[in-house]
């Protein structure tokens, strides 16, 4: 019974993976067909199953940007720089939709240790970083055990060098990784959907307008009240506006 339910999953799975490759592959055709509506309703549909990926949010946010859609193609390219932080493309190509939107607030700039850290971590994301450590680790064994073994005195050490090297390096690895996943959880991002929103001085719609921003806006969550957020933006301006005008990262 076990082994039935096991085939069943597995068929099952693979056929929902045989699925989307078929929706990726139509998505595609349509978009060189310039049918940008069509590609995205499979791109989405590929979302809506479950599956995720740089090349897939890349893709999407091409489709959008055809379509004149600011925000999400701005959305979308920037999902696919959270998985794959090195896309050149995707990177170029979020200039090019930043263009479109009507705020030109920026990037929250950030200096000192955490800015340089950022920057020099930047090629892989916390869990990619994670995967460097896994591996390293896995080396050091390699070597470490080739040394426990091996008898030359000469090969012993450089073997015993080597092995401390991918330790070092797993190790800090791991640290670089579980930083990075840190400073993820602590900064949430958020791109507005609304074509303009009045950001409010307080969490109430009585209250009053702080200053106003228009679909395309990247702003960072800072506090959520209900059906509220507090919003900061690169400038250090501060407001509140309704959750749903607004889609995170």
């Amino acid at each position: 019974m076990k082994k039935l339910i096991f085939l069943l999953a597995l068929t099952f799975s693979l056929g929902g993976y045989s699925q989307n490759e078929m929706l990726f592959e139509r998505a595609n055709e349509a978009y060189a067909a310039g049918e940008f509506e069509k590609a995205v309703e499979n791109y989405e549909q590929i979302l809506a199953n479950g599956e995720t990926s740089a090349a897939l949010h890349y893709n999407l946010g091409n489709a959008y940007y055809r379509l004149d859609r600011v925000a999400p193609s701005i959305y979308h390219y920037e999902k696919a720089l959270q998985l794959n932080p090195g896309d050149e493309d995707a990177r170029n190509n979020l200039v090019f939709a930043k263009n479109m939107a009507i705020d030109a607030i920026g990037e929250e700039a950030k200096g000192g240790f955490w800015g340089i850290f950022s920057r020099s971590t930047s090629a892989f994301t916390a869990a990619g970083w994670g995967w460097i450590a896994i591996f390293c680790m896995l080396l050091f064994v390699v070597f470490f055990l080739v040394y426990y073994f091996s008898r030359r005195t000469t090969t012993k050490r450089l073997l015993f060098i080597g092995s401390m090297f991918f330790l070092v390096m797993a190790i800090a690895s791991a640290v670089v990784g579980f930083t990075k996943d840190s400073l993820q959880q602590e900064s949430s991002f958020a791109i507005v959907f609304t074509e303009q929103v009045e950001v409010k001085s307080e969490p109430s719609p009585r209250a009053g307008e702080a200053f106003l921003l228009h679909e395309g806006a990247k702003v960072k969550i800072t506090e959520n009240f209900q059906d509220w957020v507090e919003i900061e933006l690169p400038n250090g301006s501060r407001g509140w506006m309704q959750e749903n005008d607004l889609k995170k990262l």
